[in-house]
């Protein structure tokens, strides 16, 4: 047996120190009392939890069911959807989960490829971004929720905003759980972050989502593609094509399908005859035999293609945040990137700094409505690209001859390299925010357009190209992208 002879300096008994219990977590844990109430353990949801709680808020973070989810959208986050997630601390969220670099994009024009990778700043290495399965970064970024200080993860079900009965202000919400238990959840300010499908937008925002095509999704197994670790972009006649890698051996493919699309109405055999007979032939070769066998055995999901313009709760106490409050087309994969940078500017925004108390409804309703605008220069571009390149490229041009000009010229505009490529990939990457660069390339699109008609007219249609059909193409641009604009400057 060893003994310890204390020596003259610890002639008194050392007490052990103890952490004293934070007030906080007891409130959160027996009043349900916090400072933030989020609904939704998505991506948004996640991020905003984590953001808070690093700050000291008290956050209570509720989600209806935290097993894996199978969703098939959010699978590209983009370089500037990295930068915000590195800026919040979350980047390791994108370890351990098979991510696959993204370069870039590249762009098939009825067979004819173009290559965009993302832009090379003047020094550092050139951006990137990541793919990967859905589920598996969603179940990361909920670790990262466990980790956090000053958090609750909950699984419960919201059911209803709780009120104030004089001044309508949401001082939180109600639950129920898978067995039926009831509950409430208070917090000075109410996040809802519920996705795509929200069932609580309808009480606070003035727009409602419209969908006029969906997104059929499959996933391909050893797909050989022509520029692995590059998003592809297939564009045709058919419907747009996307096709990325979200593992080491799997693919995603995505096929638009449109309303009323003659090739996959149920008369000629649906969707899957539309595949076989529409979407096979524009693969690339190597993806074919994969793609066959994923038709035959694997599973289709699909998923709209959603529009929703973005707009702000007028009622004190409440906010939406990600797909809940806005939605852009999916072919360009800026979802996950908008709703990172929206959580780290909202976070700046509303830290202890500039509104040390939550409870100061007059201030958070003043940063509520500032965050609105200052948004825009991060979400503005990618949301009118989505739209805009989606309008364009979608849209059949079969007797429209100002469309088909405006949709060669934005392809040989690509091809041209150099600026014409890095800003508009630096745009759709998130990390060019500048609308007077949107501008500048979409109408120099429309104006190369117009160029390319002129030299192809023989020589006595020149003056009926540059006049006539330059005025056409023009108008067409601007009816292409000016519905958007429109939205994007709305209160």
């Amino acid at each position: 047996m060893t003994t310890i002879t204390p020596s003259h300096s610890s002639t008194f008994p050392v007490k052990q120190q103890f952490e004293p219990p934070d007030p906080r977590e007891a409130r959160r844990r027996l009043h349900h009392e916090a400072d933030i109430v989020i609904v939704g353990a998505g991506v948004s949801g996640c991020a905003a939890a984590v953001a808070f709680g690093n700050q000291g808020r008290s956050v209570i973070l509720l989600e209806k069911s935290l097993d894996e989810p199978e969703r098939v959208v959010g699978e590209l986050l983009q370089p500037g959807g990295v930068g915000a997630l590195r800026e919040l601390g979350m980047e390791d969220c994108l370890e351990g989960i098979d991510a696959v670099p993204c370069h870039g994009y590249w762009v098939s024009y009825y067979r004819e490829p173009v290559n965009i990778p993302y832009p090379k700043p003047i020094d550092g290495p050139r951006p990137e971004g990541r793919s990967f399965h859905h589920g598996r970064f969603i179940q990361n970024l909920r670790q990262a929720v466990r980790r956090s200080p000053n958090v609750m993860l909950v699984e419960a079900k919201v059911t209803e905003m709780v009120r104030q009965e004089s001044t309508g202000t949401v001082l939180g919400v109600m639950t129920e759980t898978t067995e039926k238990k009831k509950d409430c959840y208070f917090g000075s300010l109410t996040l809802i972050c519920d996705g795509v499908f929200s069932g609580f937008r309808k009480d606070f925002l003035p727009y409602k989502p419209s969908s006029r095509s969906k997104f059929f999704a499959l996933e391909l197994l050893d797909a050989e593609l022509p520029r692995p670790q590059y998003g592809h972009v297939l564009l045709s006649n058919a419907p747009p094509i996307l096709i990325y890698q979200i593992g080491p051996r799997t693919t995603r493919i995505f096929m638009d399908v449109p309303e009323d699309l003659p090739s996959a109405s149920p008369a000629v055999g649906g969707v899957k005859s539309h595949m076989l007979k529409v979407v096979l032939p524009e693969l690339p070769p190597g993806c074919r035999p994969s793609f066959e066998h994923a038709v035959a055995h694997g599973k289709l999901r699909s998923m709209p293609n959603s529009f929703l313009p973005p707009s702000v709760p007028k009622t004190p106490g409440v906010l939406i945040l990600g797909d809940a409050m806005n939605m852009r087309h999916p072919l360009t994969g800026g979802g996950m990137t908008i709703a990172f940078q929206d959580v780290l500017l909202l976070s700046q925004m509303l830290s202890p700094e500039n509104v040390p108390s939550l409870q100061d409804q007059a201030a958070v309703q003043a940063q509520l409505a500032r965050f609105h605008w200052d948004r825009k220069r991060s979400s503005s571009l990618i949301n009118i690209l989505a739209m805009a390149l989606y309008a364009l490229f979608a849209a059949a041009s079969d007797g429209d001859p100002a469309l088909a000009a405006l949709k060669n010229g934005c392809f040989r505009y690509f091809q041209r390299g150099g600026r014409c490529v890095d800003e508009p990939c630096g745009m759709l990457a998130g990390i060019i925010h500048s609308p007077a660069v949107l501008l500048y390339h979409f109408f120099s699109v429309a104006f190369y357009a117009i160029w390319l008609r002129l030299c192809e007219a023989p020589i006595w249609l020149k003056p009926w190209a540059l006049v006539v059909e330059g005025v056409m193409v023009l108008w067409r641009a601007s009816m292409v992208i000016g519905p958007y604009l429109v939205w994007e400057v709305r209160w």
